[in-house]
């Protein structure tokens, strides 16, 4: 057997071990199951709560971060400018916060008038006091002893009114009192046990809470489903996947509907003048698209629904019969951009597939304007300047019973982390892998409920470097909207998992390198200005808010799934060691006074 033979060998037992410890519990690093809300600062100690209301969440405060990416346009920008490009140097360590537990902690802090929330693997939610570090209550969830997940982490919480939501890796949604941590109520979603999980943090409009099913592994038929945010009562449920009778329904060859996958992993965003929400979708199931013919609607697409119905508005594909897990479940960045002297109301994403696509938005339609390759890419033959449409490289499409090389990876030019936008630089800020091809294996497979749907040779998964791979994996990356054009990159040896954070103070901050460093660069030039160390990888999306007048900077760091697995891949295929330490801690940070 060869040495590429045995690295891939080892990584499939690798994953048939990551399977078995990513049952319920398995990486929490203490036990204390009593009950599920533990007290920190006695309840008369706590402040009072302002309660989210519907307008602040519209038009948030500057010194507060009331949802996964602030606002309801996913820019991840901050208007706070009292840490800016003359002082950053300056900025230090004020406090942290052990979870005390493993795997990825990738939620943002979100901070509401001085109360902190925090989620972790496994479904633990943190209130925290924002300005010194003391817990206020902590809620475990108790998870199903027979639960098993690909994926262990949890994304955030939504806020509305006085309550704090968590959707839960048993597909439940959860609605606590923000002050003392109570539930409320709680509502299943989906049944876990036909492979159903959710990890992304839920989206609060319009007086309904919102949330998408992850399980594409797992032959589920993908949905996002809303709630009323006060009885916890279903609202609308919209399948990602359409039904006999319905548009797009044809797209899937026979009952491939049933099983076929489209997951949403991540929060959408949502235009309170449209009433429209904005959803990023998964790739379909299994892998190979030769087991599924047809266009597969509406998998690896951006999807519009009508906030209040459910109602599927309008769609754009990024690219049709996936089959090299290019999942785009990004939402989209809601911004307005210029060509030809003309603006359009857009929506910007980077794609997993390693295209930058701009793409706008109106009440009924989702039209293609451009789409531009950030990072190099050997699949798409041609993009129809029409449509949209890519036309591909057969030679480059995995199928059954063949082995397949194709750029970028599956995890794509860019996975789940986002990118994030600066209105007074007109830049948006990618965080970008290049150089990492992916080799695939498909293989038939045969659904049976809750087990793997996957469709691909484990041992015949891996990684091909590109020799400029040897410079540089991951990039920091700044385009210009209005040009389409590339204005800077940072470059790193490592591969980059790094969520960013855009500040009025003409930063970028972000994390996501094997170096465990988080980093703020100058957001017009991308020159670097100041570095920290933390504990282990830093996945989390960072977030800033103000209190008493102080400017903080937050991140979790936490390294896990899918930033590690590519880790030990990397080694493998160069032959190298590194080794990414794991434990979650909350990392706050202040200019030094």
């Amino acid at each position: 057997m060869t040495g590429s033979a045995v690295a891939r060998a080892l990584f499939s037992a690798g994953i048939l071990l990551f399977l078995l410890s990513t049952r319920a519990g398995a990486d929490v690093l203490f036990a204390d199951n009593s009950s599920p809300v533990k007290s920190g600062t006695a309840l008369k100690d706590r402040p009072a709560y302002n309660p989210v209301t519907q307008s602040r969440l519209g038009k948030p405060e500057a010194r507060n971060w009331l949802m996964y990416r602030r606002t309801y346009d996913s820019q991840g920008y901050s208007e706070l400018e009292q840490i800016n490009t003359k002082n950053v140097k300056r900025l230090r360590h004020q406090w942290t916060f052990s979870t005390g537990m493993r795997e990825a902690h990738q939620s943002p802090p979100v901070v509401n008038d001085g109360y902190m929330f925090v989620t972790t693997p496994h479904n633990h939610l943190l209130a925290l006091n924002a300005k010194t570090g003391d817990l206020l209550w902590r809620y475990e969830r108790e998870l199903p002893e027979d639960l098993v997940q690909m994926h262990p982490t949890n994304r955030g919480v939504a806020l509305y009114g006085d309550y704090v939501y968590m959707a839960t890796a048993d597909a439940f949604l959860v609605a606590l009192n923000a002050r003392t941590g109570e539930v409320v109520w709680e509502a299943e979603v989906e049944d876990y046990f036909s492979g159903y999980y959710i990890t992304m943090a839920p989206l609060a409009a319009s007086g309904k809470i919102m949330v998408g099913v992850s399980g594409g592994e797992f032959g589920i038929r993908g949905f996002v489903a809303a709630f009323d945010a006060v009885s916890g009562e279903p609202a609308w449920k919209t399948y990602t996947i359409p039904g006999p009778g319905e548009p797009g329904h044809t797209s899937w060859p026979g009952d491939t509907w049933k099983t076929g996958g489209v997951p949403v992993w991540i929060t959408g965003s949502y235009d309170p003048e449209l009433k429209l929400t904005y959803w990023g979708t998964g790739n379909g199931g299994p892998w190979m698209g030769d087991a599924r013919p047809g266009d597969n609607l509406y998998a690896t697409s951006v999807i519009a629904l009508d906030v209040d119905t459910g109602k599927l508005r309008a769609h754009h594909q990024y690219h049709w019969n996936d089959s090299w897990d290019w999942d785009e479940v990004s939402a989209p960045l809601l911004l307005d951009f210029k060509r030809d002297g003309k603006t359009h109301k857009g929506l910007v994403h980077p794609g997993r597939n390693g295209y930058l696509w701009f793409l706008e938005r109106s009440k009924d339609a989702i039209g293609f304007v451009s789409a531009k390759p950030y990072v190099k890419q050997d699949v798409f033959k041609s993009i129809d300047p029409i449509t949209g449409r890519p036309e591909y490289y057969p030679e480059r499409k995995p199928q059954t019973g063949k082995t397949t090389s194709y750029c970028p990876s599956s995890w794509g030019g860019k996975d789940w982390p986002p990118a994030a936008f600066n209105p007074k630089t007109r830049l948006i800020y990618i965080p970008a892998n290049d150089n990492v091809c992916g080799i695939l294996k498909g293989k038939e497979a045969e659904y049976r409920e809750g087990q793997l749907f996957m469709g691909i040779e484990l041992e015949e998964l891996g990684l091909k470097l590109h020799p400029e791979a040897e410079q540089y994996i991951g990039e920091l990356q700044a385009w210009n909207v209005d040009t389409a054009e590339k204005v800077w990159s940072a470059k790193f040896k490592s591969h980059h998992w790094g969520p960013v954070l855009a500040t009025a103070g003409n930063l970028v901050f972000t994390g996501g390198t094997n170096d465990r460093y988080f980093r703020a660069f100058d957001a017009s030039t991308g020159e670097l200005l100041w570095q920290h160390r933390t504990n282990s990888g830093v996945i989390g999306v960072p977030v800033s808010y103000e209190i008493d007048g102080v400017q903080y900077i937050a991140v979790q760091s936490g390294y896990g799934v899918d930033a590690e697995r590519e880790q030990a891949l990397l080694n493998m295929t160069r032959g190298t060691s590194t080794y990414v330490p794991q434990g979650g801690v909350v990392w706050v940070f202040a200019l030094e006074k």
